[in-house]
């Protein structure tokens, strides 16, 4: 494996009763299970823009505990900050980023740890660096904690990338996720060019 590209989203961005299919085998919220039982799939590839039933996929997200996160710009921001703490920390190289307003993309190269071990350490570095900046989305749902509940969906999407050519197809897709979305392409200050041709 040259790096991965992982997908992450935030706090209830794709349930596991999804219409278009989902990675989860079980709902285990009785609440969100109303809305149907997980669907399952074996897809490697995104499933987002299959047709689906949008307001029924709309209603199962209000019946959350907390309600979905939507990164602003501001957040976003932090959540870069965080990134560039942990990449910095533990060593790795990351080759392209997307924060969007409710999911992540990013291509990274790590040796000393796997990729679910590598997101997670992404993430607690952002949710970090949220709380400490008084950015939080989920601030207000704090309560009696002493933190906010988290503000990624516990899983991440991983795909494994191989050969340079998956390499830079990832890292192109990544690049045009924010053009997409109708934003502006994202510069990082931690994302550095690879040493593929």
């Amino acid at each position: 494996m040259l790096a991965f590209h992982g997908i992450f989203g935030a706090y209830g961005f794709w349930l596991p009763n999804d219409p278009r299919g989902s990675w989860s085998s079980w709902v285990g919220s009785w609440d969100l299970y109303r809305f149907g039982p997980a669907t399952k799939v074996l897809a490697r590839h995104s499933l987002a823009h299959l047709p689906h039933d949008r307001a029924s996929r709309l209603k199962a997200k209000h019946a959350l505990r907390f309600p979905p996160v939507a990164f602003t710009g501001t957040q976003a921001r932090a959540i870069g900050k965080g990134f560039a703490s942990a990449i910095q920390k533990h060593g790795f190289e990351c080759y392209a980023c997307a924060i969007l307003k409710d999911h992540v993309h990013v291509v990274i190269r790590t040796t000393t740890m796997s990729p679910g071990q590598a997101i997670g350490k992404l993430k607690r570095a952002a949710g970090e660096k949220l709380i400490g900046s008084d950015l939080h989305p989920l601030k207000q749902e704090a309560g009696d904690r002493s933190q906010p509940p988290p503000c990624f969906a516990r899983r991440a999407w991983k795909v494994y990338l191989d050969t340079e050519d998956d390499l830079r197809r990832s890292i192109a897709y990544v690049q045009l996720n924010p053009l997409k979305e109708g934003l502006r392409a994202q510069r990082w200050s931690f994302v550095q060019t690879p040493w593929i041709t």
